[in-house]
């Protein structure tokens, strides 16, 4: 207990010595970004703080803001087990100019440029650095023969100012334990001395600097390591924390369906061998547009652990929960059963919708092996759907499809999974996992491995991506996002929604989206402005416009991309289906073209010659003007969806219109409040 409060006096030196520089440095380094716009200084004062600092174009984007680590309770980044001064060294100074494969991403090529340097302590401690033209991040390397326990772990992140604040809160706890959550959160706008001192936020989170610049924290890599909670430092800044290993656990939370542990230890993880911690970054930026097409989650993930991947399909699916199985127009009675889950086969097949998901309730409540709904022969539906070119997907808790045991090793998953990828079925949406300690971070690699084995899909609701989906593309989704879920139980509050959904729509992809792909799970065709919306469970409602919806598939990425609403819905509205439909879940190439935090956005995708542009805005009318300077010469068919003259008042008018275009062309779009605007642009007239 001694050597843990000194460790926190350190974190205490640490605060004061960035407040009044009392103390002297005694060691820098520096590393520059390389296009120089971009400076990182880390030092060390007086043998007991590690810290480092960020500039850009002269603006301090972070002070001087500690880290370290504490291994075994006694050793941190400047001490050996005879406490003997560490002093650090500057090694393996690297320029990086190289890129890498992404074909299950938002491009077909990430590029990774980047100046490293590795500072090393005579502890067998290093911290590696990399300094890119868009943020910097640094990780902890432990060199260790044996079993470790990590106890506790210092990352720090001081602003020079009483900045503005997007926050994703911690709500909702599952079960009332700290660290069981959803990773769901909406946004509090609000300076950062005004942050809730004993609450805990998720990543990422973004701090609005001077002139414009966003700086925003995030983990990354996170692999055998808890994810990374953010709290208010009392000052200008945040501090992480991490959630300590679980030793005790029992059934409970939502409905049951969590594993909520019960009892913690008094260290966050247990690690065997020489291992690199999670990243810590601060992505940069001077234009809130490009943060639409940052890839620093891809640089820092693992590198993808699938030899093969030819047999990895994403695509689009049609799925059963937020429309409550309601079709009509039918001669059987709507609900889980066969004849339900025939209509959608059917209508994913006439619509070249690659998948079906078969939601909660095909399944016993603690098995997947046992007490099967009787109303669902998925014998007979794997045979239709094949028949017809559609595969089918089920639903499953984390805690049935590891039987209850988070160390187990891998058996009761491998079971399941061997016996419904025999029988044709293609992926998992494993759900509720809804905690990122150590132990449900390793689950979710164990779970992604056997999966691919059995060349299975996944789709992870509870977690925010981390970067497993690089090593493991076969996990298609991430949940973790105020979705269109939320809006089935929505309550009003005075005129309108309690909840700003088309605020939240424009400010996700700029943070939520940055750490990775979200299942937000858009296309509703029932859409309502402020004052006639209202949550429904049977007859859900989107807050916003039809083309604000539409204009969703191109924005959001999402290798496994829903279509939320009635197979009948979908029949209704013909030509909105037709045009969704036509739009892949993943490009070759990305350009964001205009946008602001939490106000509007505006992208452009690629895929062979066709490109996909899509614009959001929030409650905010807009008229915008969007360059074609992008396009190739010669000229291209645009298929245009807009918000319709009277969509202030219908929600679901629009306009449908076809022009041609080219390089040198200027679109003129009109944006309703709560709208969107969206195109597909084929090469050739």
């Amino acid at each position: 207990m001694i050597k843990i409060i000194n460790f926190a006096l350190v974190a205490v030196l640490l605060m004061m010595a960035s407040a009044a520089h009392a103390l002297n440095v005694e060691k820098s380094w520096k590393i520059v970004s390389p296009d120089k716009k971009t400076e990182v200084t880390v030092g060390t004062v007086n043998n007991i703080w590690l810290y480092w600092c960020i500039g850009h174009n002269g603006i301090s984007v972070l002070e001087r803001s500690g880290m370290n680590v504490m291994v075994d309770g006694a050793y941190d980044v400047f001490h050996d087990a005879n406490k003997k001064g560490g002093v650090g060294k500057a090694t393996n100074k690297v320029q990086v100019r190289t890129q890498f494969a992404t074909p299950f991403y938002k491009k077909a090529v990430v590029k990774d440029e980047y100046n490293g340097m590795t500072v090393s302590f005579k502890n067998g401690i290093s911290v590696e650095f990399r300094v890119y033209n868009d943020g910097a991040a640094y990780r902890f390397l432990l060199d260790r023969k044996n079993m470790s326990e990590v106890t506790s772990e210092i990352a720090e992140f001081n602003f020079a100012g009483n900045y503005p604040a997007f926050i994703p809160y911690v709500n909702d706890n599952r079960g009332g334990e700290r660290y069981c959550f959803s990773f769901e959160s909406y946004y509090d706008e609000q300076p950062l001395s005004e942050m809730f001192k004993d609450s805990l936020a998720i990543t990422p989170l973004a701090v609005c600097l001077p002139g414009g610049m966003k700086a925003i924290v995030m983990d990354a890599g996170v692999e055998d390591y808890p994810g990374m909670f953010l709290k208010s430092n009392g000052n200008n800044g945040l501090k992480a924390e991490f959630a300590p290993y679980p030793l005790e656990q029992e059934i409970g939370g939502f409905d049951r369906l969590n594993l909520v542990p019960t009892k913690r230890a008094d260290f966050i993880a247990k690690l065997n061998g020489n291992r690199a911690l999670p990243w810590r970054a601060v992505v940069i930026t001077e234009k809130d547009a490009d943060i639409l097409n940052c890839d620093m989650a891809q640089r820092l993930a693992p590198e993808c652990r699938i030899k093969d991947t030819s047999w990895i399909r994403p695509g689009k699916v049609a799925w059963d929960w937020w429309n409550n199985t309601n079709v009509t127009g039918v001669d059987f009675q709507s609900g889980m059963n066969t004849d339900t889950y025939m209509y959608y086969i059917d209508f994913a097949a006439k619509n070249h919708i690659e998948y079906i998901i078969i939601d909660e309730g095909w399944s016993g409540k603690e098995s997947l092996m046992e007490d099967l709904s009787p109303e669902i022969d998925l014998k007979k539906l794997i045979a239709y759907a094949q028949e017809k070119g559609v595969g089918i997907i089920l639903w499953s808790s984390w805690r049935n499809l590891i039987g209850n045991n988070p160390d187990n090793d891998i058996s009761v998953t491998d079971n399941v999974m061997r016996h419904y990828a025999d029988m044709g079925i293609k992926g998992f949406k494993v759900d509720f996992f809804d905690r990122d300690d150590q132990q449900v971070i390793a689950s979710a690699y164990k779970i992604a491995d056997c999966a691919a084995k059995h060349h299975l899909y996944l789709d992870y609701h509870g977690l925010k991506p981390f970067g497993i989906q690089r090593a493991y593309p076969n996990i298609f989704n991430f949940e973790g996002v105020k979705g269109l879920e939320n809006s089935k139980w929505e309550p009003r509050a005075g005129n309108g929604p309690l909840h700003n959904q088309p605020r939240y729509d424009v400010t996700a992809p700029y943070l939520r989206m940055l750490a990775g792909p979200m299942d937000y799970t858009p296309g509703a065709m029932m859409n309502a402005m402020k004052d006639n919306f209202f949550g429904n469970n049977d007859h859900p409602m989107s807050q916003g416009t039809r083309v604000h919806q539409m204009a969703m598939y191109t924005t959001f990425e999402a290798p496994l991309q829903m279509l939320a609403d009635s197979p009948t819905m979908y029949m209704k509205n013909q030509e909105c289906t037709d045009f969704i439909a036509q739009i892949p879940t993943t490009f070759d190439e990305t350009i964001a073209l205009d946008g602001q935090l939490g106000e509007f956005t505006v992208v452009a995708r690629r895929k062979g010659t066709t490109w996909y542009l899509a614009a959001m805005t929030d409650w905010t009318s807009r008229d915008l003007n969007i360059s074609l300077d992008f396009l190739n010469e010669g000229g291209y068919t645009a298929d245009i969806f807009a918000d319709g003259v009277n969509a202030m008042k219908d929600a679901t008018d629009y306009k449908h219109t076809q022009q041609t275009v080219g390089h040198d062309d200027m679109l003129h779009i009109h944006l309703s409040s709560g709208g969107g605007w969206t195109a597909i642009l084929k090469k050739g007239k």
